[in-house]
């Protein structure tokens, strides 16, 4: 009897594996369109981007707010991930600290288009909020801590606090093209630092 690979068949799991890299290429995509242009970007702009046919958007996420949705744990677990790994690389705790802020602006750039995309879906919206909160407070608390161990910065702020501060500055970004947020953000952080004469 041939197995598998002698009988030209892909193997289950490498299909999955396979379908598995292309949806998070697809979300990638989504997510950086959705940074410069909005929730609101032209589907055709997303599959451009991510390199596949708008049939294939779709036929994954039916309606925008399953796209929106998707990308918005896509980037939950982006952020989560990529605190440790900041850590792990950077120059100083410090330096991991503002490069994962950079990730957080972004996020919230796209987050701030999920309210209107999910329209009428209060509790669906209320847990993605919940689930938010429990994957991204501990590691911003991971690299707020870390920081003021190395006495980069002053102890004391909670990290809910300095993500909730984060994201009132980004409020109006995608209303008001002249405002970047980024550079107010950098003023924040620059505000935790430790005078060097401490």
């Amino acid at each position: 009897m041939p197995t598998a690979g002698q009988s030209g068949e892909v193997p289950a799991r490498s299909r999955r594996a396979d379908a598995q890299r292309n949806q998070q290429t697809l979300l990638a995509a989504a997510a950086a369109v959705f940074v410069t242009s909005g929730v609101d970007a032209p589907i055709r702009e997303i599959a451009a981007r991510a390199g596949v046919g708008v049939g294939t958007i779709y036929r994954h996420f039916p309606t925008r707010a399953d796209l929106v949705v998707a990308v918005y744990r896509h980037q939950v677990e982006a952020c989560a991930e990529a605190g440790p790994s900041l850590l792990a690389g950077a120059d100083s705790p410090f330096a991991a600290l503002s490069q994962w802020v950079d990730l957080f602006v972004d996020f919230l750039v796209t987050k701030h288009g999920l309210a209107n995309a999910m329209q009428s879906d209060s509790s669906g919206f209320e847990a993605l909020h919940t689930y938010f909160l429990d994957r991204l407070v501990p590691v911003c608390a991971q690299l707020l801590d870390t920081a003021v161990d190395a006495g980069e910065i002053r102890p004391g702020t909670h990290p809910y606090e300095l993500m909730r501060g984060i994201g009132n500055l980004c409020i109006g970004r995608d209303s008001d093209p002249r405002y970047d947020p980024r550079r107010l953000v950098e003023l924040l952080l620059r505000g935790l630092r430790r005078p060097q004469s401490d």
